[in-house]
């Protein structure tokens, strides 16, 4: 990690702002030596996925996942850390971008 990347390990709680509703997350994301790794689990239907090709640059993070609940979607996100929130959007496809914020749960390990 270089000094322009703050840092993100920890737990966040998401929200995202689905053309079905709003779908609550809590994203985990943990730094092993210099690797960054994290998951995410659906708050309503507790289905949790690891995070594919999850990058840092900066104050942006982004990934890819699988999800099934509440439908079969492969998801990407681009969002920006900015202290104890994050905000940016994730998109499925060719749907239009949903809307994606949070907050963190716990403070980053040092």
């Amino acid at each position: 990690m270089t000094d322009q990347q703050p840092p993100v390990e920890g737990v966040w709680e998401l929200s995202i702002l689905t053309p079905l509703g709003r779908q609550q997350t809590v994203l985990t994301l943990v730094r092993h030596e210099r690797q960054l790794t994290g998951t995410m689990r659906d708050v309503r239907h507790g289905e949790q996925v690891a995070l594919a090709g999850l990058e840092q640059h900066g104050a942006r993070l982004t990934w890819a996942q699988a999800v099934t609940r509440p439908m079969r979607l492969n998801l990407t996100f681009d969002v920006v850390v900015d202290g104890a929130s994050m905000a940016g959007h994730a998109r499925a496809g060719r749907l239009p971008a949903s809307k994606v914020t949070g907050h963190r749960a716990t403070p980053p390990e040092r």
